[in-house]
């Protein structure tokens, strides 16, 4: 149940909102075309699993940005690792030239940070709402 931008459970008021970003390992480019048509896909279907709620999302050819929330629960680190193992694995089985590509298809890194209050009137970031603004989270991944 949510009233006013907060959600509750049997326990707790909450907010918590992340704005997760990863990258294929070497940061190659192989998200595009139905490789990325399958992992957005994937995604929704995982988040919908995990009972997250994806704001936004968007893949780029080399990296992935998602703009979830979660409940108290679920730690941020699960949220990363449940989201790339499932897709990992997924993509891997049905696109079999990601195999010789890549030794795995996500780096093990990623940045994951809270997003609190910074959002906009439409639920997004509102990095996204400034136009020409480049988005810069200070993380070489």
């Amino acid at each position: 149940m949510e009233h006013q931008g907060y959600a509750r459970n049997a326990d707790a008021v909450f907010s918590l909102k992340y704005h997760l970003v990863f990258c294929p390992k070497y940061r190659k480019k192989v998200l595009s075309g139905p490789v990325e048509t399958r992992l957005k896909e994937l995604l929704v279907a995982k988040a919908k699993e995990l009972s997250l709620t994806l704001h936004t999302m968007e893949i780029m050819p080399d990296h992935v940005h998602l703009f979830v929330e979660s409940d108290p629960g679920m730690a941020p680190a699960k949220i990363a690792a449940q989201l790339k193992g499932y897709t990992s694995r997924i993509l891997r089985q049905e696109f079999r030239y990601l195999r010789s590509q890549l030794p795995s298809l996500w780096s093990r890194s990623y940045y994951i940070g809270s997003v609190g209050a910074c959002v906009g009137s439409n639920g997004a970031p509102i990095y996204q709402e400034s136009e020409g603004a480049a988005l810069s989270v200070g993380v070489d991944l």
